[in-house]
């Protein structure tokens, strides 16, 4: 009996966290498809009133939320892919205890996770290496992520080294090794990794802010932030509204604007889940022999 009763409590308990958390990315999507006008009447929705896909329509002909678009798509491809790969090199190397000087080099890594230069030197350095308004500006600096890479050694040094010793007595190198054996084995935390480093490019706003200034190179991010601001200062016409006015003939506001971009800004990343869902679930003795 009350184990009944803690089990009923427990799913209830996980059932109102998901209605708390999931209630406001819901309001946000009904919003974006319901007729724009129809939304100024004000009210909770929990399904939209009058159907409507305008918002969507005049947010997808906007030529600089297009561009963001395609340049956020395009620094996730480039970006989370490579900094996988090279958080898995500095990870394998660091995973050997007989590499020399192995704890000063980790140390040196853990302390960057804690200080740092500041904003004026990092923008520093940046400006040096000729970055700014420069599309790698999105893939160098946050290349390598101490605590990501940390996760990944550790999975690595879990890993039976019989697997190493045997591709290596077939009269495989290192780099053979690395990348036929120990990458596919490793395949549920780098999916992992993966996966984090895809949300922090298509979130990333703040190095476009700061590192760029040509429009061709804000990031979609940035471009709604930019949004959002101008509402909340209310001192301008914002962008929404500009993007509203000039689909005047269709029934939008700059709310419905407003939630139609949260909604491009975000449902990508979400689509990535069900696809990497099955990487997690791999064990680590993928390819392993008895030892």
């Amino acid at each position: 009996m009350l184990s009944w009763i803690g089990h009923a409590l427990l799913y209830g308990f996980l059932i109102l966290i998901f209605i708390v958390t999931f209630t406001p990315f819901w309001q946000i999507l009904v919003l974006s498809i319901n007729d724009g006008t129809d939304s100024l009447r004000g009210g909770f929705l929990l399904w939209p009133r009058e159907f409507s896909f305008e918002s969507y329509a005049a947010v997808f002909s906007n030529s600089e939320i297009l561009n963001a678009a395609k340049l956020t798509a395009l620094r996730t491809v480039i970006g989370a892919p490579l900094s996988v790969i090279c958080i898995a090199m500095l990870a394998y190397s660091l995973s050997k205890r007989d590499l020399v000087g192995n704890r000063g080099i980790t140390l040196f890594f853990i302390f960057t996770m804690y200080f740092s230069g500041g904003l004026i030197p990092t923008y520093m350095i940046v400006k040096s290496l000729g970055l700014i308004d420069n599309f790698l500006v999105f893939i160098f600096p946050g290349l390598i992520n101490i605590f990501w890479m940390i996760l990944v050694r550790t999975f690595m040094e879990g890993l039976p080294h019989e697997i190493e010793e045997s591709a290596e007595i077939d009269g495989a190198n290192d780099v053979q090794v690395f990348f036929r054996v120990i990458l596919p084995v490793c395949t549920p935390v780098l999916a992992t990794v993966g996966l984090f480093a895809a949300i922090y490019h298509w979130n990333a706003w703040y190095d476009s802010y700061i590192y760029t200034y040509k429009p061709e190179l804000k990031t979609l991010q940035a471009v709604l932030v930019k949004i959002l601001n101008q509402y909340q200062t209310g001192d301008m016409l914002t962008q929404a509204q500009q993007l509203a006015n000039e689909a005047k003939k269709i029934p939008v506001t700059s709310e419905s604007i407003r939630m139609a971009v949260t909604m491009v800004a975000t449902l990508p990343i979400i689509l990535m889940y069900p696809f990497l869902q099955k990487y997690f679930l791999k064990g680590m003795l993928l390819g392993a022999v008895k030892s």
